[in-house]
């Protein structure tokens, strides 16, 4: 007997999981109803059970293109709608007032216009309900610091026409932008703190450093809170961006750090205008599609503001999606067309693919067709996502705000060219004025008259008002006076006093003072550490068990040598910031430790140690940006030199660093032989930078090369530090010739003179030139002095002083390029050509110090060599004897020159 199996109902099935889903859906929407944020914790709680079931769950990076926040989830605009649009409008005609009327009267001054016409809803939306200038400290004390702005670099004429009609600049003021250099006060191009130190905060127009150094200012804000150095409060950072500026390497190059750091205090809102200098940002895709899946990747909270609440009737009155879908067929080509073009335009190419949604705006005109909104410019969905922004916890958010380039500009509005518009056509100004109401008169308006109402007038007295609430003006910096008290050279006196016969390396040296300071009950704890995952070739293990390395979750895990007294030790509250292999990242952390003293009223001193070599040159633009923002601190170039970092080769062998420091002017560069020269310029460096409030930082070279430190001489300190000090004078006679050298090759430079007076008798003397850049500073400022004052007595450098009666020929050798010692021979070579350079121009090469000495020629025997040489061709001793001598030195005088090798 057989039973036949009848197949299963399928569509009672499908009947029944249909109803089984809307049952959850149901619940699902229930509970989003009470609270969006549990309804999200409620979908993760399912991803992962499914996950552990082992049910495919397909991740959405991308979700659909409209706006994260639905309509009903809206809350009301606090603010009064009419005057802040009144308010946004005078701003923007004042902005671009300044930049049309600056190129009328000074062709070719330049100015940009279009970005903030892009922007400025988003910030005065900002500036009237959130950007805090101050906080109410938690513990009653005096108030705390406010949020911090990194500003669209471009859009700087935005905030100055802000700040006009807040009083804090006049019309002359205005009147001088990009005229800094005419007698009275000016307004420089773009934000820097360098020009207007009273006003900007952080440099931000180089594509990329401002998203880079909000990260790392957020981080290191909750270092400061974690280790106690300043109380917690709400402030947050905000960092406007560009969506060209992401295709700069350095804008998303962190981004991962915010979530593994849980930074829900930083807002990154990327202004969407879909536009770069050229063109399209993204003609053939979705900008903000592309960015919305980088974001949620790296586990970002994503806030779109696309669409304008004019766009909410019409997708009401949509009941089939295929308004969204549209959308989703156009490419940012497609949009930036839209909105240069007119309404007519937008309803044949946009609406009219699709009878049905030419059938939905059948009621709407062509104008205001054109006049539908893009979110960024709707102050409704902007305080939504701001809001939304503030009240999320546990990871940073990132607000993708699509916005019109050149909006409101007329015929310049969303075009490829409108970056570069720098001034508007009579008929284009005309237009702004009627659109905008702005009460000039035609013929004012075409010079760009600048307008603001009477302080009492409504729309003054409400941005006063809204600032008042928020704690004050911004941007503002303000540099506190710290009450900083600088440690003595006697506080170094275990470093002056030499080590004996130990042999030890400058970069040991240098931690065993770094030890010293962050044990030091009062300076200690303004001590921060900063390395890029180099802790152990620098010797700093036993600093990493002393403070510990700053983990904002404390140490989670059990490390592997927890057993040995040296283990790796992280903690909530460590002091080291090992930033892992990034030097961009790391040089973020130095900007932000390095102006604490002015944005936290925090001396921190920062110490950011790294691979000489992958300094300057791979984070240049983050060094010039540093000095523009007045930061201090001490960058400690260590395993430096060309042919003291034996072995590792061409890419790691360091011969140029100090010629990159010497191109920043508030860089003071040193390259210190002994490390006692190195504690005399970080005592004086501590003492400038914090007690005297000098706006300079440093850069010191150290070096892994292991020898006896001297004693320091009696005396040597102010030759030090400025840079040039006689360190061993002639012993058999009168000098013939006077050797220079500096850091490691000035061992090289001493063994040169005791073969020089033992085998050739040539008695000679040695200087120690801890800076060529210094010495060379002075130099340049004492000739520009003289040449100013041509009737007065002349003044001598302080490099001719210090050699007066120093007879004979100057070698000079260092383990950097020739160009460094060769910085001196405006003063050296007056009369004859007396300076000879040896240097380590070239391409580095793996081998040990002994055979790359001689590689570079910076050995002693070619020191040596070359004194002879030098002496022969100024008549001092015979060629040949010169000639000879080169043999005996076992000098190859037919070898490939190294600067070619």
């Amino acid at each position: 007997m057989s039973t036949k199996l009848e197949a299963p109902d399928q569509t009672a099935t499908q009947i029944d999981h249909s109803a089984e889903v809307s049952e959850w859906i149901e619940a699902f929407d229930d509970v989003v109803a009470a609270d969006w944020q549990h309804g999200a914790e409620l979908l993760e709680a399912l991803r992962q059970r499914a996950r552990e079931a082992g049910v495919p769950t397909p991740t959405e990076l991308t979700t659909p293109y409209r706006n994260t926040i639905p309509k009903h989830d809206e809350v009301p605009y606090p603010g009064d709608r009419a005057l802040e649009r009144r308010v946004e409008s005078l701003i923007r005609w004042n902005a671009m007032a300044m930049v049309h009327g600056q190129n009328k009267k000074d062709a070719g001054i330049g100015g940009h216009i279009s970005t903030y016409s892009s922007l400025a809803t988003l910030l005065e939306v900002g500036f009237n309900h959130f950007f805090h200038a101050k906080y109410p400290s938690p513990t009653g004390g005096p108030q705390q610091p406010g949020d911090f702005i990194y500003f669209q670099g471009h859009a700087s004429p935005g905030v100055y026409a802000r700040a006009f009609l807040e009083g804090r600049f006049d019309e002359s003021r205005l009147g001088n932008f990009r005229h800094e250099l005419r007698g009275e006060p000016g307004l420089s191009s773009y934000p820097h703190p360098w020009l207007m130190k009273d006003f900007w905060n952080f440099p931000t127009v180089s594509m990329g450093i401002g998203p880079l150094n909000a990260i790392y200012q957020a981080r290191f804000m909750k270092y400061l809170e974690n280790r106690g150095l300043i109380e917690a409060t709400p402030r947050k950072v905000w960092a406007f961006v560009g969506d060209g500026e992401t295709d700069e390497v350095d804008t998303l190059g962190a981004i991962s750090l915010g979530a593994r750091e849980k930074l829900d205090n930083l807002v990154f809102v990327v202004n969407c205008n879909l536009q770069r200098l050229d063109g399209p940002v993204r003609g053939n895709k979705r900008i903000i599609d592309e960015l919305e899946g980088v974001f949620h990747g790296a586990g970002w909270n994503v806030i779109k503001v696309i669409w304008g609440s004019d766009w909410d009737a019409l997708f009401e009155r949509d009941h089939t999606g295929l308004l969204l879908r549209r959308m989703e067929e156009c490419v940012d080509g497609d949009f930036q067309n839209f909105k240069a073009k007119d309404g007519a335009y937008l309803r044949e190419h946009f609406f009219g693919k699709y009878p049905e949604l030419l059938e939905l705006v059948k009621d709407i005109s062509d104008d205001d067709l054109a006049r539908l909104h893009r979110g960024g410019h709707d102050p409704i969905k902007i305080y939504n996502a701001y809001k939304r922004a503030l009240e999320h916890k546990g990871s940073p958010t990132v607000i993708l705000a699509k916005t019109v380039k050149g909006y409101g500009l007329g015929s310049a509005q969303a075009r490829n060219a409108t970056h570069s518009e720098k001034k508007l056509a009579d008929d284009a100004l005309a237009a702004f004025v009627k659109r905008f109401d702005i009460p000039v008169p035609e013929e004012a308006a075409k010079d760009g008259a600048f307008y603001r109402p009477a302080p009492d007038s409504p729309e003054i007295a409400y941005m006063q008002k809204r600032r008042s609430a928020l704690g004050g003006y911004l941007p503002t910096r303000e540099t506190p006076k710290l009450g900083f008290t600088a440690p003595g050279l006697d506080y170094f006196k275990e470093w002056t006093a030499g080590s004996g016969k130990r042999a030890v390396s400058t970069t040991m040296g240098f931690v065993n003072i770094l030890k010293h300071l962050l044990k030091d009950p009062t300076l200690g704890k303004f001590v921060v550490p900063i390395v890029p995952d180099e802790g152990r070739t620098f010797g700093l293990e036993s600093v990493i068990r002393q403070v510990g390395i700053y983990a904002s979750e404390g140490q989670k895990y059990t490390p592997h040598d927890a057993d040995m007294l040296l283990y790796y030790r992280e903690a909530k509250d460590g002091q080291i910031l090992e930033e892992g292999i990034t030097e961009a990242g790391s040089m973020a952390s130095f900007t932000a430790a390095g102006t604490a003293y002015s944005n936290y009223g925090v001396p921190s001193i920062p110490f950011y140690m790294y691979y000489s070599m992958f300094g300057f040159q791979r984070i240049g633009d983050m060094v010039w940006a540093f000095a523009d923002s007045r930061g201090k601190g001490f960058l400690m170039g260590g395993t430096a030199g060309r042919t003291t970092m034996l072995g590792e080769g061409l890419q790691h062998q360091d011969g140029h660093s100090l010629v990159l420091s010497s191109t920043v002017p508030t860089c003071v560069t040193f390259d210190p032989a002994y490390v006692f020269e190195l504690a005399i310029v970080l005592q004086d460096g501590i003492r400038r930078m914090y007690q005297e409030g000098e706006d300079v930082f440093y850069y010191v070279t150290m070096y892994n090369e292991d020898y006896e430190q001297p004693a320091m001489p009696e005396g040597a300190a102010e030759g030090v530090l400025k840079g040039l000090y006689k360190f061993r004078a002639a012993t058999n006679g009168p000098a013939q010739a006077q050797l220079f050298g500096s850091g490691p090759i000035l061992n090289e430079v001493l063994r040169a003179q005791t073969i020089l007076a033992e085998k050739y008798n040539i008695p000679t003397d040695v200087w120690s030139v801890p800076s060529y850049t210094e010495v060379r500073r002075e130099a340049l400022s004492v000739e520009r002095w003289n040449r100013l004052h041509p009737a007065s007595p002349e003044r001598k450098p302080y490099l001719v002083a210090a050699l007066e009666g120093a007879g004979g020929p100057i070698i000079a050798a260092s383990d950097y390029m020739k160009s460094i010692p060769d910085a001196l021979a405006p003063w050296l070579n007056v009369t004859s050509q007396r300076l000879v350079t040896l240097g380590t121009d070239g391409f580095g090469r793996s081998d040990n110090r002994e055979h790359l000495r001689r590689h570079f020629e910076v050995s002693a025997e070619a020191i040596a060599g070359a004194t002879l040489s030098k002496l022969a061709r100024d008549g001092k001793i015979k060629p040949k004897k010169a000639q000879q001598a080169l043999v005996e030195l076992n000098l190859d005088t037919e070898a490939a020159d190294p600067a070619h090798a």
